[in-house]
């Protein structure tokens, strides 16, 4: 890991760079360090994997973390914190840069290289709810459970050979009829959905969706049901609490930019005001 440090007035920043930063848009790398370096007194790390990230997060003593990275970089970051319980104490910064962008720009982050930047040194910290559940786990942007089909695709896609086998059994077999052949397919989910401890849908539901997002403040996180629509579109199911949890068979859910599962159960939970973030003034 090569470091650098330059010197210039008021605050103390560690700016520790993703290496898929550096090489995805080393332009906009070199943009940030210079508008950083001419407003504060920054040390520079370059970590080459995963392992010096978090050694350099570590050490950063008094220094503000500013982590110039896309949404994995940052989710590494507040994990990181997170698990050594020093969240709540840290004032993290982010500068987005790489191909992933969505938690960050969600969060109230500029995409632009020289406004996140200039954030960095102008902006205000923020207090920002987020979600952890019962395996330590952290969403800071959205949760979404999707209807199984939607996860047996990536499967599919990952056995070329038994594709092209099905197409040439197509070929010399007489096609079953459209109600057998949709047995075939994975159905909707069929899932237990808890807000603070009061059901708000069932088993015997079938859904298209699940999905849960932090609030902006209070605690509260709101949650969001997709019934399977029959004929007409199904009204979505509405509810806020600070804890949600869902059972039902195996599932798996993306939280960020991760999927996670499959599992049975699991609880959610909001933790108010857990990540300190500089955001532009008001």
């Amino acid at each position: 890991m090569a470091e650098v440090a330059t010197s210039a007035t008021s605050d103390q920043l560690l700016v520790v760079i993703d290496p898929v930063a550096r090489q995805t848009d080393g332009e906009s790398v070199r943009i940030v360090k210079d508008v950083l370096s001419a407003g504060a007194a920054t040390k520079v790390c370059l970590p080459d994997g995963p392992e010096e990230f978090a050694r350099a997060l570590a050490r950063r003593g008094s220094r503000r973390p500013v982590v110039v990275g896309d949404d994995r970089a940052l989710m590494r970051a507040v994990v990181l914190l997170h698990r050594q319980r020093e969240l709540a104490e840290c004032v993290l910064s982010v500068v987005p840069v790489g191909p992933v962008l969505g938690v960050a720009h969600a969060l109230g982050v500029p995409l632009g290289a020289v406004a996140a930047a200039r954030a960095v040194l102008d902006g205000a910290e923020r207090r920002l709810d987020m979600l952890v559940d019962d395996s330590d786990g952290v969403v800071l942007g959205a949760l979404r459970i999707p209807a199984p089909a939607a996860r047996e695709e990536p499967v599919e896609a990952a056995r070329p050979w038994l594709r092209t086998c099905q197409s040439l059994v197509r070929t010399l077999v007489p096609a079953r009829p459209a109600r057998e052949t949709a047995l075939a397919v994975a159905g909707p989910s069929r899932l237990r959905v808890e807000v603070d401890g009061v059901t708000l849908v069932d088993l015997d539901q079938p859904l298209e969706a699940v999905s849960v997002t932090p609030g902006s403040g209070g605690g509260l996180a709101s949650v969001e049901v997709r019934p399977l629509s029959v004929g007409a579109e199904a009204s979505p199911l509405l509810a806020t609490g600070r804890t949600v949890t869902v059972t039902g068979a195996d599932f798996r859910y993306r939280a960020d930019t991760g999927v996670a599962g499959p599992v049975r159960r699991r609880t959610w939970m909001v933790q108010e005001g857990a990540l300190g973030l500089v955001l532009p003034g008001r």
